[in-house]
């Protein structure tokens, strides 16, 4: 964010009309809803030109990188977590947080931050409560998804499975853009209890 700021702070953009914005939203249970707007449920379409559109999401006005971390610490706050054996504070939803950019009110760049919730073996919830075992498998549905759609253009199929799961509607424009480009950051722990988890993760990431 403080590069966005940087950058339209010298000379060649100053006096573009250039103006940041700011969205941030979790997928819960195959739902979408607005993390800066009380958690309100939000719709996902698709127009005539495959264009997915989050409909009734709000954006907020940012003018500095601290103005973004704020909206952060807020959105963050109310996205939806638990407990389950693996991890005392888990998160039950995936997170995406975008930085938007407009001129005279059209959009001409986003960047879009998607914290994925962990994909979760069986074991770890076993014991744990129906709900959570409903978020569980929904979670891992949605990874799946994700990874079928990066194998898709991976392999340069003539259909990729974006339609699959909320998760990868919302991130389609991010791999088939005209100017898009996509980056996967794996979490992984060095201890050795968590040797399972990080060979998974690495696996999934290796797509």
């Amino acid at each position: 964010a403080q590069d966005v700021f940087l950058l339209l702070n010298q000379p060649r953009y100053r006096n573009q009309n250039l103006e940041v914005y700011v969205t941030f939203f979790e997928i819960y249970n195959g739902k979408v809803f607005d993390l800066l707007n009380k958690k309100a449920k939000l719709r996902v379409l698709e127009d005539g030109k495959q264009q997915v559109q989050v409909v009734g999401l709000q954006e907020r006005p940012v003018g500095c990188a601290e103005d973004v971390i704020k909206v952060i610490t807020v959105g963050s706050a109310c996205r939806t977590s638990g407990h389950t054996f693996a991890n005392a504070s888990s998160s039950r939803s995936h997170a995406c947080f975008q930085i938007i950019l407009r001129q005279r009110g059209q959009m001409i760049g986003k960047f879009s931050l998607v914290d994925l919730a962990g994909n979760e073996r069986g074991a770890d919830t076993s014991s744990a409560d129906r709900q959570t075992r409903m978020e569980g498998a929904e979670i891992n549905k949605s990874l799946l998804a994700l990874k079928e759609c990066i194998r898709a253009l991976g392999q340069n199929k003539s259909h990729t499975p974006f339609r699959e799961s909320k998760l990868t509607q919302v991130l389609r424009d991010s791999f088939i853009g005209a100017n898009s480009r996509t980056c996967m950051i794996a979490m992984i722990s060095p201890g050795m209890s968590s040797c399972e988890y990080t060979l998974n993760t690495l696996r999934y990431a290796d797509r």
